[in-house]
C-alpha cells in the first residue's frame, strides 16, 4: 500500500483519474452496436456476415482516427483534444437516438461511434503524462483500464434495449458523457512531458520497424480484446441460445477480467520487464483461442476459457504500454495512437472472420484458428526483435533503463 502512494505521489492523481473516466465511457461508447448486435440483428434480419461487418464498422472507424486524434493532442494539449472529442461523441449519440431507421443508417453510426475509439492514446499520454519512467507502466495501466467501459456497454445496454428499445440507449449513452467532460474540465491538468517538434519529428515512429512491430503486438493483445468484446454477445446469444441480457453478462465476465489485469500486466512489467510478459501472453492467448474454438459445445468451459484469454490479452495491453514511452519518451501519445490505430484495425479482423466462418464453414472454429496463428507470429516476431531492444533503449525483458545504453 506505501508503494502505491509513493506511485501516486510521483505525478498527478487527478489526472490519471480523469483519464481513466475519460476512456471507460469513450470505450463504453464505441462498442456500444456490439452490445446491442443481437437486437440490431433481429430488427433488421441480418446474415451471419452482415453481423459480423456490422460489428467491426465502428472498430475501424476508430482505428483510423486514433492517429489523427493523436496529432491533434501534440498541437492543442492532451487535455483539449480529449474534450473536443467527448463534444464530437455527444452530437453523434444524438445523431443516433434520434435518426436511425435502416441497417445502413446503423453502419453509418458505426462511423460515428468510431470517434469514441480515438481516444485511447491521448487517454494513456495524458494519465501517464506526470509520471516518471519507473511508474509510466501502471500509470498507463491504470488509464487503459478504461477498457473496462466495455463491461458498462454489455451490462447496462442489453437491459436498457429489452425496456426501451435499442435506440434509446444512445440517447442515455449521450447523457452520460456529461460526466467525464465535467472530470476533465475540473481535475485535468496537462502534464509538463512535451516538446515542439516538427510534423515529420510526430510521425516519425511510422518509418521505424519498432512501431510497426509494436503495432503487430497490439493487433493480438489489443484488438483481440475489442474484436472479441464486441462478438461476443452474438456469439453467446447464437452459439447457446441464451438471451440476450444473458450474453450481455456473460461477455462481461470476459471482458472485465481483461480490464482488470491490464492494470496487473503494467506493474509486473515495470518489475520483470514488457518484453518477458508479452512473451507468457501470446502464448497463452493463442493456446485459449484454439479451446474456445473447440469447445464450442460447452457454455461453462468457453465462459471459463473466455476469462482466461481476456486476462491474459488485457495483461498484454498493459505490457505492451510499459514499453512505448520507453521507446517514444518524447512523442509517446503520438506513438500510442498509431500503435492503437493498427492494433484496433485488427479488432476488426476478428468479427468478419467469425462471421464468415460460420456463414460458409458452419461453425465459429476457424475464426478462432486464425486469430491464434496470428498470436503465435507475434510471438515469433517478438523474440526476434528484443535482441535489439535490449541492447539499445530496454533492459534485459524489457525493463526501464536505469543508466545510459552502452
Amino acid at each position: 500500500m506505501a508503494g502505491f502512494r509513493t506511485f501516486l505521489k510521483s505525478g498527478h492523481a487527478p489526472t490519471l483519474f480523469a483519464s481513466f473516466l475519460y476512456f471507460d465511457f469513450c470505450f463504453a461508447v464505441w462498442v456500444l452496436n456490439g452490445a446491442m448486435a443481437p437486437f440490431i440483428s433481429e430488427a433488421f434480419q441480418l446474415t451471419a456476415a452482415q453481423k459480423g461487418f456490422m460489428i467491426s464498422v465502428p472498430i475501424l472507424a476508430g482505428a483510423f482516427m486514433r492517429f489523427p486524434l493523436g496529432i491533434l493532442a501534440q498541437y492543442i494539449g492532451r487535455k483539449n483534444a480529449a474534450l473536443t472529442e467527448m463534444g464530437l461523441i455527444l452530437l453523434a449519440l444524438l445523431w443516433g437516438y434520434f435518426f436511425i431507421t435502416s441497417y445502413n443508417d446503423v453502419l453509418a453510426m458505426g462511423v460515428l461511434l468510431g470517434i469514441a475509439g480515438a481516444s485511447f492514446g491521448v487517454a494513456l499520454s495524458l494519465g501517464s503524462g506526470w509520471f516518471p519512467p519507473q511508474h509510466k507502466g501502471l500509470a498507463m495501466g491504470i488509464a487503459g483500464a478504461g477498457n473496462s467501459g466495455t463491461v458498462l456497454a454489455v451490462l447496462f445496454a442489453p437491459p436498457m434495449a429489452t425496456a426501451y428499445g435499442w435506440q434509446a440507449v444512445y440517447g442515455v449513452a449521450a447523457i452520460c458523457m456529461v460526466i467525464p467532460m465535467i472530470v476533465m474540465v475540473v481535475f485535468a491538468k496537462e502534464p509538463p512531458d512535451t516538446e515542439h517538434q516538427t510534423f515529420r519529428e510526430h510521425i516519425a515512429c511510422l518509418f521505424e520497424k519498432d512501431g510497426w512491430a509494436f503495432s503487430l503486438i497490439y493487433i493480438v493483445t489489443f484488438g483481440g480484446f475489442i474484436g472479441l468484446s464486441s462478438f461476443l454477445p452474438t456469439y453467446f446469444y447464437d452459439q447457446f441460445g441464451v438471451t440476450k441480457i444473458q450474453a450481455g453478462q456473460l461477455t462481461m465476465l470476459a471482458t472485465l477480467m481483461g480490464s482488470a489485469v491490464r492494470v496487473v500486466g503494467g506493474y509486473i512489467s515495470d518489475r520483470v520487464g514488457g518484453i518477458n510478459t508479452l512473451s507468457g501472453v501470446l502464448v497463452a492467448v493463442a493456446v485459449t483461442l484454439v479451446l474456445c474454438g473447440l469447445a464450442e459445445q460447452s457454455l461453462t468451459a468457453t465462459t471459463l476459457l473466455f476469462m482466461v484469454c481476456f486476462a491474459a490479452m488485457g495483461a498484454g495491453n498493459g505490457a505492451l504500454f510499459q514499453l512505448v514511452p520507453l521507446r517514444w519518451p518524447l512523442s509517446t501519445a503520438v506513438a500510442g495512437s498509431m500503435i492503437g490505430e493498427v492494433g484496433a484495425l485488427g479488432g476488426g479482423f476478428i468479427p468478419n472472420a467469425m462471421g464468415l466462418s460460420k456463414q460458409y464453414m458452419g461453425t465459429y472454429l476457424w475464426g478462432f484458428v486464425a486469430f491464434a496463428a496470428i498470436a503465435v507470429a507475434m510471438l515469433v516476431m517478438l523474440r526476434v526483435m528484443q535482441l535489439r531492444w535490449t541492447r539499445t533503449w530496454a533492459e534485459k525483458g524489457g525493463r526501464a533503463r536505469t543508466s545510459p545504453a552502452r
